[in-house]
């Protein structure tokens, strides 16, 4: 009787992880600190979805995630204690923000190959909701080979992969950096697709992870109705800023969403920067 031979691997020791990848990689080394805890809410989308569907009318869409950086980044200037970053473990250092930088991350392919690439929108905290859709549409449709957004991140898959981390640990590491390199706070999502809602650490104090609106029952003096619901989902850094901060950020976040202003696309302030991680 014969024994069946089963198909040996292509290599017994695997084989190196994609160029493509080390930016992730060298992110997630760095923020391995991060002591995360996770809030969640509901969000009645019900202002949000008007006003879109008014913009579509008129011939402009707006995502849903340019609606939460508009929101997020008003709220958190109002809060400089969880608007800040943190360095240093023996003798740590906290800095606080005047602004508002939104890291965004967003879905891509480099050198065919499928990553995550981000994106830090700056000023939002005086940006229309045009002006970060606009920003928005320029990171989504540009070609991440040639796009100088993408720059700093192409630069990290050289081949030589000590230089790559030192040019990564020389932008990200310094404190005054931290805000145009990894934002003042993030918000990552996948609610285009069926995720209800996650939670994501985004090397920020603040992290806002979207998920998708779905109708749900909802009681309204005493009656049940159905209402768009978004679940949005806040991990923070324990270190930076307690449960009652994040709380609050959470609540006037959700609370801003809820009555969304029917003029908030109207121009106010001068196009965007964005800056890769």
């Amino acid at each position: 009787m014969s024994r069946r031979r089963l198909p040996r691997p292509a290599s017994a020791h695997g084989e190196p992880i994609a160029r493509e990848r080390r930016h992730t990689l060298f992110f997630l080394n760095e923020i391995r600190a991060f002591a995360p805890v996770f809030l969640d809410t509901e969000v009645d989308m019900t202002a949000v979805l008007a006003h879109r569907a008014a913009a579509l009318a008129a011939g402009r869409r707006y995502s849903l995630v340019s609606y939460v950086l508009w929101s997020a980044a008003r709220v958190l200037v109002r809060h400089p204690e969880a608007n800040a970053a943190i360095r240093g473990r023996l003798r740590p250092r906290v800095q606080r923000h005047p602004f508002a930088n939104g890291k965004i991350t967003l879905d891509r392919t480099l050198g065919e190959r499928r990553i995550v690439l981000s994106f830090v929108l700056r000023n939002l905290h005086r940006a229309t909701i045009d002006d970060v859709q606009s920003q928005l549409d320029h990171l989504r449709e540009g070609d991440p080979e040639r796009m100088r957004e993408f720059a700093g991140a192409r630069a990290l898959h050289q081949p030589r992969l000590p230089v790559a981390l030192y040019r990564f640990r020389q932008a990200a590491r310094p404190l005054p950096k931290r805000a145009y390199v990894m934002g003042t706070f993030a918000v990552t999502s996948l609610g285009h697709r069926a995720v209800d809602g996650f939670h994501s650490v985004g090397g920020t104090t603040v992290t806002l992870g979207v998920g998708r609106v779905l109708e749900r029952p909802v009681v309204r003096a005493g009656a049940v109705e159905v209402a768009p619901l978004l679940r949005l989902n806040l991990a923070f850094d324990h270190r930076v800023i307690d449960g009652a901060e994040a709380a609050d950020v959470l609540t006037e976040v959700r609370d801003l969403l809820e009555a969304f202003p029917a003029d908030a696309g109207v121009r106010v302030a001068p196009p965007l920067g964005a800056r890769a991680r």
